[in-house]
């Protein structure tokens, strides 16, 4: 009977651990999230390139426009497509859950400023959801869908936002 109780108790001490956002996969993940971005701010878009899907990203801006068809981007293209001034974007409040052993959801908020195509550049502010996959020993981005966090105007971060 102790060994049932004992048993009983590791479990439900254990289970906690694995439900809240603390496997590997989901720990890398949000890893990748913030060397995608540094990447993408550095314009080191070898790096950029190597942590997309082989096969190509599924995208959907924030501007309104409709889903994008999928892409396979070289880093020939990110330099060409690029402003020289394209901004820097940080990552706040990243969160990752497992779907299964080779698929983590990730979302997050992106925010910095861009270029507003004047030479000059505007702040930005994003909500992103994204789908990491398994290729290979490396988890990569398949899908990112950015939705607008404006709120009606642009919202400058203040420490309440990621307060409960």
């Amino acid at each position: 009977m102790k060994k049932y109780i004992l048993g009983i108790l590791l479990l439900t001490s254990v289970t906690p651990v694995f439900a809240d956002g603390h496997h590997s996969a989901e720990k890398q993940v949000i890893a990748n999230v913030k060397a995608y971005w540094d990447a993408r701010n550095a314009k080191d878009f070898d790096t950029v390139v190597a942590m997309t899907s082989k096969s190509g990203v599924l995208g959907t801006n924030s501007d309104g426009s409709f889903h994008k068809p999928i892409a396979t981007e070289t880093a020939d293209d990110w330099n060409k497509n690029t402003p020289e001034n394209a901004g820097v974007i940080n990552v706040f409040g990243s969160e990752a859950h497992k779907i299964s052993n080779t698929v983590v959801y990730s979302r997050y908020y992106a925010e910095g400023v861009v270029s507003n195509g004047n030479g000059g550049v505007t702040p930005y502010r994003t909500r992103v959801t994204s789908v990491w996959v398994k290729e290979g020993m490396d988890w990569v981005v398949k899908t990112n869908h950015f939705s607008s966090a404006a709120y009606g105007g642009v919202h400058q971060t203040a420490q309440g936002d990621f307060e409960d």
